[in-house]
């Protein structure tokens, strides 16, 4: 089961929505509320960039939207999954060897 981490400022989102996805929209979170949060159209091919929106926090978490960017210091994991993948990046690396690194940091993580 993959666990999306909590909605935070900086994240970028994709809208999914169907009318949206033709768009290309892109949603950046400016603020949070206990519900909801305050975003920023940073690219959509149906309007001018700069808009602003709201989209409650549990949609946002939802499979209406995809996470594209996380930044670092709102998830920990993060950083050590990106270390791990590095440490394992090589020529000749293959999935599998990405894979052991991630379940590596994921298992040490859940001790």
């Amino acid at each position: 089961m993959m666990v999306r981490p909590a909605v935070a400022e900086g994240q970028l989102y994709r809208d999914l929505a169907p009318d949206m996805k033709k768009r290309q929209r892109q949603l950046r979170v400016v603020a949070t509320t206990a519900t909801h949060a305050k975003l920023i159209a940073e690219h959509d091919l149906g309007r001018k960039a700069g808009y602003t929106t709201t989209a409650s926090l549990a949609r946002l978490g939802s499979s209406a939207f995809e996470l594209m960017e996380d930044p670092a210091d709102t998830d920990p994991l993060y950083l050590a999954l990106l270390s791990a993948m590095s440490r394992a990046h090589r020529p000749g690396a293959t999935p599998a060897d990405y894979a052991r690194a991630a379940l590596t940091v994921i298992r040490t993580t859940e001790q």
